[in-house]
C-alpha cells in the first residue's frame, strides 16, 4: 500500500463511504457543546455522521475526525459495524470540491470512555492526512443510557 505523500487543500466533507461495511452517508459539520465536549450527530438521523470543523478537513494535514453513532433508538447506526474493519480497509470522504479523498484503515481500538485519548484523537501532531472514525461501543449502561466505551479507527490518506 502507497500512502499519499501530500495532503489535499482544504474542502469540507460531503459524504462518506466505506465499501466493506455498506456505508454510505452524508456528513455534517459538528462544533463543541458549552461543557467543551464535541457535538454528536442527531439520533433521529441515524444514518448521519459529523466531521469536527474545528479541525482539518479529510484529506488536509492532521487528524480529521468524524463521528457516528452506533446506533439509535434501538435500530443500526451509520456506524454500527466499525468493528469489523481491518487493516488495509478502504474509506472514502467525498469532498465538497468535488475529489474524493481515499483513507486505508491502520488500526482499530475500543478504549474506555474515562480514558479517551483527545489530544491523540483531535490534535495529535501529524506531518501526513489522517482520518479518526469515532462510534460508541462494549457495555450499554442502562443507569446513564450510555455505551462504556468508544470505538476508533485510525486511517491514513493513500496515494490515488
Amino acid at each position: 500500500m502507497r500512502y499519499a505523500t501530500s495532503a489535499l487543500p482544504r474542502s469540507e466533507p460531503a459524504t462518506i463511504k466505506i465499501p466493506k461495511l455498506g456505508v454510505s452517508a452524508p456528513v455534517t459539520g459538528l462544533g463543541l457543546k458549552p461543557d467543551g465536549t464535541i457535538e454528536v450527530p442527531p439520533l433521529d438521523q441515524p444514518n448521519l455522521a459529523g466531521w469536527w470543523k474545528d479541525g482539518p478537513t479529510p484529506g488536509e494535514t492532521g487528524p480529521s475526525v468524524v463521528l457516528g453513532h452506533v446506533d439509535a433508538r434501538g435500530a443500526a447506526a451509520v456506524f454500527n459495524k466499525l468493528t469489523e474493519l481491518r487493516e488495509g480497509d478502504r474509506v472514502q470522504v467525498v469532498r465538497k470540491d468535488g475529489r474524493t479523498a481515499e483513507f486505508a484503515v491502520q488500526r482499530v481500538e475500543r478504549v474506555a470512555k474515562s480514558a479517551f485519548p483527545g489530544e491523540k484523537i483531535y490534535a495529535e501532531d501529524l506531518d501526513y492526512a489522517a482520518l479518526r472514525l469515532v462510534t460508541c461501543g462494549g457495555d450499554f449502561d442502562r443507569e446513564t443510557g450510555h455505551y462504556v466505551d468508544n470505538v476508533i479507527a485510525y486511517t491514513r490518506l493513500v496515494q490515488s
